[in-house]
């Protein structure tokens, strides 16, 4: 049976595609073929998943659509590998390596369509958002197969591939600041007095609430804000001390760094 979906780096991102893909019925086990230097991570998905495994690069490439799901330092010796003929089979690349810019996987991989995707962490819940962007030889199918693809770990938006180092910023890093205002706020509650496990719950669902509320009212985050500070109340003497804290600033600098990074990253 010919493989559909070939997967070079099976760490958290990689997984959460392969679980949502096949729970999805999208891809089936016997079709998607992955490759990891690590025996204990190919045993683990293998026996998990029930995907077929390799420790082969170039055998993951004989595939309809490669997915490159390694760190971005790995791409140069992931192209020398599949050098030559490596991928002649393939008809979509598909790549979520940081920084890494659509022309240079066109160099790498010339006369093949390439799609450049940054997707973050809440995919392994399905509750993420990827940012697609085509190469030069995508066509419309081919967009509607990354989409399909990416759609099984949340939302999916096209993008110009000029915003990706700033997604990579924003959503791609997100998570990682959405964590640390979540263990600050528990941290707060525990300073006032609340048990840990408590908090804890009430900081989760506190963003987790307010986040659902935004998307589905429409509602400006500015307005939320106001309909939660009554005059002398609470909230309000809360917000005066973040703005005097600089949070909003810092996190408008967290973004930004992070897009800066990113941009070093392609270099």
């Amino acid at each position: 049976m010919s493989i559909q979906l070939g997967m070079i780096g099976g760490g958290m991102m990689g997984e959460a595609l392969i679980s949502r893909l096949i729970v999805q019925e999208i891809y089936t086990p016997e079709r998607i073929l992955v490759s990891d230097p690590q025996a204990e991570r190919r045993k683990f998905l293998s026996d998990r998943y029930k995907v077929q495994t390799t420790a082969q690069n170039l055998e993951a490439a004989q595939t309809d659509v490669l997915l490159l799901a390694v760190k971005p330092q790995m791409f140069d010796q992931v192209v020398a590998e599949l050098a030559g003929d490596g991928v002649t089979s393939v008809a979509l690349i598909l790549s979520i390596l940081a920084g890494t810019p659509l022309e240079k996987l066109e160099r790498a991989f010339p006369d093949k369509a390439v799609i450049r995707a940054m997707p973050n962490t809440p995919a392994t819940v399905g509750a993420g958002i990827t940012a697609i962007s085509p190469g030069l030889l995508a066509q419309s199918h081919h967009l509607e197969q990354a989409t399909r693809i990416f759609g099984a770990v949340g939302e999916v938006v096209e993008v110009a591939e000029s915003y990706m180092d700033a997604i990579t910023g924003l959503s791609g890093s997100g998570p990682g600041y959405v964590a640390l205002i979540i263990e600050a706020l528990a941290d707060g509650g525990v300073a006032a007095g609340l048990p840990r496990v408590i908090a804890t719950k009430l900081a989760i669902q506190t963003v987790k609430g307010s986040a659902q509320l935004l998307q589905d009212t429409g509602m400006h985050p500015a307005q939320l804000k106001d309909q939660v500070t009554s005059p002398g109340g609470t909230t309000i003497a809360g917000v005066a001390h973040l703005e005097r804290a600089g949070v909003r600033s810092a996190l408008i600098e967290a973004v930004r760094s992070a897009y800066l990074r990113s941009q070093e990253l392609g270099q």
